[in-house]
């Protein structure tokens, strides 16, 4: 995530409110997978070798900037191949502006949708179980390859 540490915060009688830009890239990067034909989210490389670590990094794919009252979202993602592309963007803008709102009071201005790629997971996943199915067909290949299985 981009935009450092700065905070929104919010003065009042008992003291001031702070949320953490990374907060706000949490919040944005949930809101986005949550929604149906979004594969993944698009990280840099640092974000793939902290994921290789075991640490998943909730606020990949997302760059945030967040003022004193308002806040702009770009989210970098991959897409399920054969969704409609412009359909499920405008879902999670919705969804992403409307998580934000409703959890930190901020005020949504933009949400800029970048697609990055488009994920073909699940047919390669099917293909590979047909293969495993069939017992004549895997006869044929131990002689010669092991099936590979990810």
């Amino acid at each position: 995530m981009e935009g450092g540490r700065e905070m929104s915060k919010d003065e009042n009688d008992v003291g001031a409110i702070r949320i953490a830009n990374e907060v706000v890239g949490i919040i944005a990067g949930l809101a986005a997978t949550e929604i149906e034909g979004v594969a993944g989210m698009s990280g840099d490389f640092a974000g793939g070798i902290a994921e290789m670590l075991g640490r998943k990094n909730l606020s990949k794919g997302v760059e945030v900037e967040v003022g004193e009252t308002e806040a702009a979202v770009d989210l970098y993602l991959i897409m399920d191949y054969g969704v409609k592309i412009p359909d499920v963007a405008w879902e999670i803008q919705e969804n992403v502006k409307q998580s934000i709102e409703s959890m930190t009071g901020l005020d949504v201005v933009e949400v800029n949708v970048h697609v990055q790629g488009v994920s073909f997971e699940d047919e390669e996943e099917e293909e590979q179980i047909e293969v495993a199915e069939d017992p004549e067909e895997q006869e044929d290949e131990e002689s010669t390859e092991i099936p590979r299985v990810r």
